[in-house]
């Protein structure tokens, strides 16, 4: 049976198709509720998708969080991007004094019965944008232990370490 991701996000799909060969991508308009715990968001998505059709699915919603902030906004990160973007994420550390961060995805998975969770997290640091171009928060973001954020890396530099390539692992090695 094919495994769908839902998302109208082509860069998040090429960075899982990279990962987990043969997945079909499925845009369905879902209803997605706000809540910190990302897996009460993962399982009314999975739910709502499988309104529309059982099959075998994965979601994900992924979380930015600072340390400066008590680990918010996390999975509010959306809406904190598209209020402040990268320049007012930025500042927002600048102001407390602390860029540390961490990057995390929570991928959810149904077979039409089931829901399994996956995450992946990846430590880092806040940095003034190195673009105005690029994915999400990739231009602020410099994961642990490298120098390059991760709209500098090379899709493969990326893909190789990233919080989603974590996560996805994970689902890889339970679907086999």
């Amino acid at each position: 049976m094919s495994l769908y991701f839902i998302t109208g996000n082509q860069n998040k799909f090429a960075e899982a198709s990279a990962i987990i060969s043969g997945l079909k991508r499925i845009e369905i308009d879902l209803d997605e509720i706000q809540e910190i715990d990302t897996h009460k968001i993962i399982e009314h998505k999975l739910k709502e998708a499988l309104k529309h059709r059982k099959t075998n699915f994965i979601v994900e919603d992924g979380s930015l969080r600072f340390d400066c902030l008590g680990n918010m906004p996390g999975p509010l990160i959306k809406w904190f991007w598209k209020e402040l973007g990268n320049e007012g994420l930025y500042t927002l550390c600048k102001n407390y004094g602390n860029f540390k961060a961490e990057a995390s995805i929570t991928l959810g998975y149904t077979d039409g019965t089931r829901i399994k969770f996956f995450e992946g997290k990846m430590p880092g640091r806040i940095v003034k944008p190195v673009s105005k171009k690029g994915f999400g928060f990739d231009p602020i973001f410099i994961p642990e232990g490298y120098e390059k954020t991760y709209h500098e890396m090379t899709s493969d530099e990326k893909n190789a370490i990233s919080h989603r390539r974590k996560a996805l692992d994970k689902l890889k090695k339970y679907l086999s």
